[in-house]
């Protein structure tokens, strides 16, 4: 999905929390065959030394993995950094830098393959993969991948003679081993000196960078000697692209244009042109991830920090409604914050805990809160006009801007002025999760593969050093995600499922659609892993 935040790398999600992730993945592929499908309805197979395009819904910024939540950067990273584990299109997880692993909640053990060298030709060695751990685990670095990938206070050493890397946390972690093995490894090169991989790459990946163009193009080449992929992929695998375009194309008419004449191998398309796609047969897979997650600033100052404007806002909004908008009417109503398929934990966090649509009770909200109609209808408060800024990722097509005006629409009709704000995603990065913008509230895709993954952008420590963006400060889902962390796995999911509960019953987060977002291929195949494109299942068509 083009998941915004990551922890997606999920494509149209904006924001995404995985880059691998740590959960069972379901994906669909809707067309092609086991050797590929060229578009037409015919195999043909596989063909080594061509070049691979593929197109990304807006510029990655920022290449260094460890400072970013963007789904679009975690997932260009996925071309040029390995991590110890991998997670296969089935959902089980397997070795990629690692041969083995185990852990518990507070301790993990990876023993490395041999042999593995960085892009410059230097061994990996295992002090290098534990300085990684250590280096994300300290709060002073301040990682958007601290609490996602590795546990606040987290550290690492390597054993270089027999290759192991051995975690310890204070922390607990329910799902430590796989989310510390999720961490995409920088050489040393790169941890010495972060410049160098804003724009290029230092990594153990099967590519490497050899032109940027930011705003445009990444053009990426196949690393010689790659010989510990996921699955026993090498640089040798038949239909292992030689080369690799990242083409950056925002506009998804542009994006499907591309792909249906040729000019464009992989891309993930929704919205109308979604369907234009279907019809010409593509090669296809799917999976189904939130979309519509309406966040509230509630930094102290903003309206969003009155729960009574937060519930007056939400019952004002049609959200099913809404949902159809944003989606082009392929949407789902939402049942999580987690991606259905990939949480370990079931169940329906969202349920009734949401208030039900009636703008005569939201204006019964906003007048038992104090706020009354001023001049020409407006909600004032204390002298303080109720004015939202509110902004959206353009990246998600034209629906996102649709939903943007309806809802500016409805909550100007409670009487609250409200200016909208489209931006791409390096601006949400930047202004949002970074902090650097005043805005009110916003349609923000979180992608999550996990419950856990979302506990450093709904607690703890805020911008700018750390992703709580929302300034959120609930005390039971924090409560609750205490007594979740301690039980490993599925164990602990009633307490996950709580934590959730309690974000969406007091509005600090408002999931309204879940939607299915389609990737795709011509003139290749490939597979998705938490889904994202996973690099070493592309293979070149004839």
């Amino acid at each position: 999905m083009r998941r915004f935040l990551t922890t997606r790398a999920l494509g149209t999600r904006a924001l995404t929390v995985t880059a691998l992730g740590a959960a069972v993945a379901t994906v669909t592929a809707c067309a092609g065959a086991p050797t590929g499908n060229s578009g037409s309805g015919t195999t043909a197979p596989y063909v080594s030394g061509k070049t691979l395009t593929m197109l990304l819904p807006g510029d990655p910024g920022n290449l260094d993995p460890d400072f970013t939540s963007l789904s679009v950067t975690l997932a260009t990273d996925h071309f040029l950094y390995d991590s110890l584990v991998s997670i296969a299109p089935g959902g089980a997880v397997e070795g990629n830098l690692a041969t083995k692993w185990s852990g518990g909640t507070t301790q993990a053990s990876y023993t490395l393959k041999k042999g593995i060298t960085c892009s410059d030709g230097t061994p990996l060695t295992a002090s290098d993969v534990a300085a990684n751990i250590s280096f994300i685990g300290n709060p002073k670095n301040a990682s958007s991948r601290l609490s996602v990938w590795v546990p606040p206070g987290a550290t690492a050493t390597g054993d270089n003679a027999t290759g192991t890397v051995t975690v310890k946390s204070a922390t607990p972690d329910a799902f430590l081993v796989t989310d510390v093995g999720s961490a995409q490894i920088v050489c040393p090169g790169g941890m010495k000196n972060r410049d160098l991989i804003k724009e290029g790459a230092d990594g153990t990946g099967m590519y490497t960078v050899t032109q940027a163009v930011p705003g445009s193009q990444y053009t990426l080449t196949l690393r010689k000697g790659y010989d510990w992929g996921p699955g026993g992929v090498t640089d040798k695998t038949r239909g292992v692209p030689a080369k690799v375009v990242l083409k950056v194309a925002p506009n998804m008419t542009t994006a499907a244009n591309l792909l249906v004449s040729g000019q464009a191998n992989i891309g993930e398309v929704i919205g109308q042109d979604m369907q234009r796609l279907r019809a010409q047969h593509l090669y296809e897979q799917d999976v189904v991830a939130p979309l519509g997650e309406l966040w509230f600033n509630q930094k102290p100052g903003m309206p969003g920090a009155d729960p009574a404007v937060r519930k007056a806002l939400t019952e004002a909004a049609q959200l099913t409604q809404l949902g159809q908008v944003l989606t082009s009417g392929t949407g789902k109503p939402a049942t999580g914050l987690v991606a259905p398929g990939f949480s370990p934990c079931k169940g329906n966090t969202v349920g009734s805990n949401l208030p039900a649509h009636s703008l005569s009770a939201a204006k019964a909200t906003l007048d038992s809160d104090g706020w009354t109609a001023g001049p020409g209808g407006t909600r004032v408060k204390n002298g303080t006009k109720l004015a939202m800024a509110f902004y959206y990722p353009t990246s998600l097509g034209t629906g996102t801007a649709s939903a943007a005006e309806l809802l500016q629409q409805e909550w100007s009709a409670l009487g609250v002025q409200v200016t909208l704000r489209g931006i791409t995603d390096p601006e949400l990065d930047t202004m949002i999760v970074a902090g650097q913008a005043a805005w009110s509230a916003g349609i923000i895709p979180l992608t999550l593969t996990q419950p856990s993954q979302l506990v450093p952008f709904a607690s703890g420590v805020t911008p700018p050093k750390g992703t709580n963006f929302a300034f959120l400060n609930n005390a039971a889902y924090k409560a609750d995600v205490t007594k979740a962390v301690a039980r490993a796995g599925q164990a602990g999911c009633a307490d996950w499922n709580a934590a959730e509960t309690a974000l969406i019953s007091d509005i600090d987060l408002v999931p309204f659609v879940d939607s299915s977002v389609p990737t795709f291929g011509t003139g290749a195949t490939f597979k998705l892993s938490q889904g994202s494109v996973m690099p070493s299942s592309v293979r070149m068509l004839g």
